[in-house]
């Protein structure tokens, strides 16, 4: 991470331990993941030693301690949508792309992740695309999701679409 950007986030919460939580949560926002440069400056400048910052930046979900791909597929597996045939799905995410669950593809397009849960059970199967929420999945409709994904992160993507 540039220096400018984690002085930027840094500023006015320097030797201010109960802010690690903010602070890593604006970097995983600035930068898609928390590294461990960027871990050993906020243990310095919080004054939190280091093993406590990977200790966070390790136990919740919502940090990365690698890099994520540009489109974040979450599967939920927990006990609705399992039933529901959330394994077909997760299936079919790591299948088309080829990587297993917390992988990166190597183009960098997309990361597939499961979780226990993502709290609508009476929609599952729930699959999450960078935050949006798709229900009632299934492997063609995430077929069809994957193949709608890649083709507009190779016509210059959905950035564009705000100019």
């Amino acid at each position: 991470m540039a220096n400018a950007t984690l002085a930027h986030i840094l500023e006015g919460r320097r030797s201010q331990p109960q802010q690690l939580i903010e602070v890593l949560q604006d970097i995983q926002e600035y930068h898609g993941y928390i590294s461990e440069d960027s871990m050993r400056s906020v243990s310095d400048e919080l004054g939190v030693p280091l093993t406590e910052v990977y200790s966070v930046a390790s136990f919740y979900k919502a940090f990365s301690l690698k890099p994520r791909g540009e489109n974040v597929l979450t599967v939920c597996t927990g006990t609705a949508c399992h039933v529901r045939g959330a394994k077909m799905v997760l299936n079919q995410a790591t299948g088309q792309l080829g990587v297993e669950p917390g992988e990166t593809t190597g183009d960098g397009l997309f990361t597939v992740e499961h979780v226990n849960c993502l709290g609508a059970c009476a929609l599952g199967p729930v699959v999450t695309e960078n935050g949006s929420c798709h229900h009632h999945m299934n492997p063609g409709k995430l077929r069809k999701l994957i193949t709608s994904l890649r083709s507009n992160s190779t016509e210059g993507g959905s950035h564009d679409q705000d100019q």
